[in-house]
């Protein structure tokens, strides 16, 4: 199959219609049908139901979704790898959640490129599931995520702690509104904060991404659970309060790793990962004594 093909399905998908799939990928709207037609062909199946509203998918058209998702990664993944570009011996692809990138595997990209600037990285977000698959599928080559799931040939070493903190945008230090936002960290933490908060109701705000709730947030207030790293500059700039007496959920952190290989690159990639996790523990135990005397400790 031509990944053309497959990338012109899930632009087809993306966009919701044929015209403007044309549009993003500068094609004509008759080059964009034929090839949905060829794959039609292909399977013998319809994928994309045709209609005044636009394109919708069919049965079978969500099954081929999911493949074409992967076609169109693994692709990706081997001109990565294969097509390195000049000056480059080897590449790496990390994939992890959103918020630990922020102050935590940036500072790992920059001391892998100091420690092996010869190694062309591929930095990318993605959630538990979505990490572990590609990790299988050998899409990814290291993974950091919250709740890892155990997989043949795939090790599992814990990093640190991620502190959770409480944080409000209210004078007061009011949290318990309709402006608090619940974040998706994962079942660890759903288990956690339920433990500590059996009588809270169902969130009226909900959203799978740490960034998307500090935004809310900045943008029109309200409440929520954050890792520190994210929230620490916005609370010295007393953009957000912590909440007084709330407990702190500690999320753990996990690095998991192909089992068997010893190429360089994968090497020094954990090597810097355990480098960090250790300074990040240091740090997280000095905010959590300034906190509890009163300051706030930076960066």
């Amino acid at each position: 199959m031509d990944t053309e093909f497959a990338r012109t399905f899930l632009t087809v998908v993306a966009a919701g219609n044929f015209v403007t799939a044309a549009e993003r990928l500068h094609l004509t709207q008759s080059t964009v049908s034929a090839r949905i037609k060829t794959l039609e062909r292909q399977f013998g199946a319809t994928l994309l139901q045709r209609g005044r509203h636009g394109a919708e998918l069919t049965p079978a058209g969500q099954r081929f979704l999911r493949h074409a998702k992967s076609l169109v990664q693994t692709v990706e993944q081997a001109r990565h790898d294969v097509g390195l570009p000049s000056g480059y011996s080897g590449s790496l692809t990390l994939r992890a959640r959103i918020a630990l990138w922020d102050g935590f595997l940036t500072r790992w990209s920059d001391w892998m490129r100091q420690r092996m600037p010869d190694v062309s990285l591929r930095l990318e977000i993605g959630f538990e599931e979505d990490t572990m698959q590609g990790l299988v599928r050998g899409t990814a080559d290291l993974g950091v995520m919250y709740t890892p799931q155990n997989r043949p040939g795939l090790g599992i070493e814990h990093l640190f702690d991620e502190r959770l903190a409480l944080v409000t945008t209210d004078r007061d230090g009011h949290w318990q509104s309709a402006d608090y936002i619940h974040i998706d960290w994962g079942p660890e933490f759903e288990a956690q904060f339920a433990n500590r908060y059996p009588d809270q109701p169902a969130p009226a705000l909900q959203a799978n991404v740490g960034w998307l709730g500090v935004q809310r947030m900045l943008a029109v207030g309200g409440s929520g659970f954050f890792p520190s790293r994210m929230t620490r500059e916005l609370v010295e700039a007393g953009q957000l309060r912590p909440v007084a007496d709330a407990p702190l959920i500690s999320l753990p952190v996990y690095l998991v790793y192909p089992q068997g290989r010893d190429d360089a690159a994968v090497c020094a990639a954990i090597e810097g990962l355990r480098l960090l996790s250790t300074e990040e523990r240091a740090r997280s135990a000095e905010n959590e004594k300034a906190s509890r005397s009163g300051g706030f400790q930076g960066r």
